[in-house]
């Protein structure tokens, strides 16, 4: 507001200065706020008042001047209201949103320069769990998953002779695989930063062990050593800690498969889903996804049983893993929204529709995703989601958390989401986000529930008990 009062003040009396030009006896009198410089000559001069009366004269001009100076000081703000008003009106309505179901979570998160949100999504839908289950509120160690993880990540490449994926990225089950083999422990026992940073950076770790195991593929010496996997694990313990064999908590002695044992959590509970239909229906296949290198398996329903199920689990109490693709344009972090925009070109008029229409893709992209307000999205279907799979359009790039619902100022409903970016200015909602159920439906891969969390008639047709 104060920028705008003081740009119109200036422009205001610049323009009251400009007029006062008169003329004495045809000698120009010029009373300017910038001094006018002879470029030639390089030297300025005032026109010289001749005589009393010509003073008189321009003591007048000038108390007008002073005065309408005056006014205008007074006076701006007044207009500064006026213009601020308008400009309020003018002001994107954006997206005003009201939760109306929230499950109770851990704090979010910060994954930060590393790949692992199927860790962190993971470990935070089991807190969620233990919360639900009256076990109460735990921080485990998301970087006790990855380590062991790479381990066996590591183990499975080197058995496949490099013909396996190896990489930063994983999957929900590798989470309840680790902690079924290798037990968990709370963050403060293990955080996985031996390497002289606050938060997690993995690129140097990552591009260490990769190019680590591509030596031992190679085999140069014809043979592979009983070496590799010590110094394989050397350097995981480097960057990410040693592993405790046993440590305290809130007073206890536990090692870290007692620890995952005292939190009553059954990793057989969790069923993964997903809906594609180059499998049949309610049967189990394999994601074709490279983070899915323990090719675990997900059961097959339809689009619109699986989303059933999402909502059956947040309406009882139940949190869902939610592993999706974000990479598309209606996934925005800064505005805390992801959704699919369909301009409604029914409800133009004429005139409207032929602009629109002769817009180029680029601007139309431009006018569907300034994220001024809610409107229409688009319909999705099943062949739409497997064609999207098909053609890499929809991959599977980051995982999540959905701990509730909501609803925008036109009642339309949204799914509340964990994140695990961290809680800074760049996110508007504290680390959450909202999807609209158009953008679930287009861009989920899978989802992981408890099996409690499925409707019974559901269950029945997957033959769970």
């Amino acid at each position: 507001m104060t920028k705008i009062y003081e740009s119109f003040k200036i422009q205001f009396i610049s323009i009251i200065a400009e007029k006062l030009v008169f003329f004495v006896n045809k000698t120009y009198v010029c009373l300017i706020i910038n001094t006018k410089f002879n470029i030639e000559k390089k030297y300025y001069y005032f026109c010289q008042l001749i005589n009393n009366k010509k003073k008189s004269t321009i003591m007048k001009h000038l108390k007008l001047f002073f005065l309408l100076a005056l006014i205008t000081i007074f006076l701006a703000p007044c207009f500064t209201n006026l213009f601020a008003q308008e400009q309020e009106k003018e002001k994107p309505e954006g997206y005003i949103f009201n939760n109306t179901k929230e499950i109770k979570y851990t704090p979010v998160k910060n994954q930060n320069r590393s790949g692992t949100c199927w860790s962190f999504s993971g470990i935070g839908f089991l807190e969620c769990e233990l919360i639900r289950k009256g076990k109460g509120e735990f921080d485990l160690s998301d970087m006790w998953i990855v380590k062991h993880t790479y381990k066996e990540k590591a183990d499975k490449y080197v058995r496949m002779h490099g013909n396996w994926s190896f990489a930063a990225g994983g999957a929900f089950f590798d989470v309840f695989a680790m902690i079924d083999r290798y037990g968990i422990v709370p963050t403060s026992v293990f955080t996985g930063l031996e390497y002289g940073e606050e938060l997690h950076v993995h690129g140097e770790l990552d591009a260490l062990l990769k190019a680590y195991v591509d030596v031992v593929v190679k085999n140069k010496n014809k043979k592979l050593s009983t070496a590799w996997k010590k110094g394989y694990d050397a350097i995981l313990d480097a960057y990410l800690g040693a592993t405790p064999e046993k440590f305290s908590y809130n007073g206890k002695e536990y090692t870290p498969t007692a620890f995952a044992a005292s939190l009553g959590l059954n990793m057989n509970d969790y069923i993964s889903i997903t809906s594609f239909t180059h499998h049949p229906f309610y049967t189990k296949f394999a994601l074709e996804i490279p983070d899915n290198w323990i090719m675990e398996t997900s059961y097959n329903l339809p689009l619109d049983e699986m989303m059933r199920v999402i909502n059956n689990a947040i309406d009882n109490g139940y949190s869902v893993a939610w592993g999706a693709d974000v990479s598309d344009k209606g996934f925005n972090w800064k505005k805390g929204v992801a959704v699919l925009p369909e301009m409604d070109v029914e409800s133009m008029d004429g005139s409207d529709r032929a602009r629109w229409e002769n817009l180029s893709q680029g601007d139309k992209n431009d006018e569907l995703y300034k994220f001024e307000k809610p409107g229409k999205e688009k319909t999705i279907t099943q062949e739409l989601r497997q064609e999207a799979f098909d053609n890499y359009t929809t991959t599977d790039d980051h995982g999540m958390v959905l701990v509730g619902k909501a609803i925008d100022q036109n009642g339309t409903p949204y799914f509340l989401v964990k994140n695990s970016w961290g809680v800074d200015s760049r996110n508007p909602y504290n680390g959450f986000l909202y999807a609209s159920a158009p953008f679930v439906e287009m861009q989920t891969i899978n989802i992981v529930v408890h099996k409690d969390a499925i409707p019974a008639d559901i269950k029945k047709k997957l033959g769970i008990n």
